[in-house]
C-alpha cells in the first residue's frame, strides 16, 4: 500500500483538450437551460434557474474531477470555470437587455385576484388548488377571500398581497 505514489503529471496535466472542455460545459449549460426554460413549472424551491443549472452543472463537473473519470482535476477546473462564466455572462446580459431579462426571469404569473383562484394560470404552472393553498399558509393567509393579489414568482415562491384588516 502505497499512498504516496501517484502520477502527479497524470492529476494537474488535461486529459481533455482545454477548448474541448470549454466548447462542452458550453453546450451543456445552454442546451439544458433551454430544455429548463421549456418546462412551464417554475416550483424549484426558492431558487431560480440559472442559480440551480448552474449548482447541478457545478456538482457534475466537481464529481467528474473528484472521482475520477476524468483524470485531470485541470479538466474538471476548467469545466467548473466554464459553467460559471457562463452563468455569470447570462446575468450581466440579464441585466442590461430587458428582453434577455425577461428570457432569463419570467414575469410574475397571477394565481389570485380579488379572492377568486384564476383557475387558467393555475393550470399554466402546473400546480393543483390544494398545493396554492399551502403556499398560501406558509403566507400566513388561510382563505382566498383574503387575497387581493397572489403571484407564482420566478423562483416558484408565491407572493401574496392581502386585504388590509379593517
Amino acid at each position: 500500500m502505497d499512498f504516496f505514489n501517484l502520477n502527479w503529471s497524470q492529476l494537474f496535466t488535461p486529459d481533455t483538450p482545454i477548448f474541448e472542455s470549454v466548447i462542452r460545459g458550453t453546450v451543456v449549460y445552454i442546451g439544458i437551460f433551454i430544455l429548463v426554460r421549456l418546462i412551464p413549472n417554475r416550483q424549484m424551491g426558492g431558487i431560480g434557474m440559472n442559480d440551480m443549472l448552474l449548482i447541478v452543472l457545478i456538482a457534475s463537473a466537481a464529481t467528474n474531477a473528484l472521482a475520477g473519470e476524468r483524470k485531470s482535476i485541470v479538466s474538471g477546473i476548467v469545466l467548473i470555470a466554464t459553467v460559471i462564466l457562463w452563468s455569470y455572462l447570462f446575468n450581466l446580459l440579464a441585466f442590461h437587455f430587458e428582453s434577455l431579462h425577461k428570457l432569463f426571469h419570467p414575469k410574475p404569473n397571477i394565481v389570485v385576484k380579488d379572492g377568486e383562484v384564476q383557475q387558467q394560470n393555475l393550470q399554466k404552472q402546473l400546480i393543483t388548488e390544494e398545493e396554492l393553498k399551502g403556499k398560501l399558509r406558509c403566507q400566513g393567509v388561510e382563505d382566498f377571500s383574503k387575497v387581493k393579489e397572489a403571484y407564482i414568482e420566478s423562483n416558484g415562491q408565491v407572493s401574496v398581497v392581502a386585504y388590509e384588516s379593517a
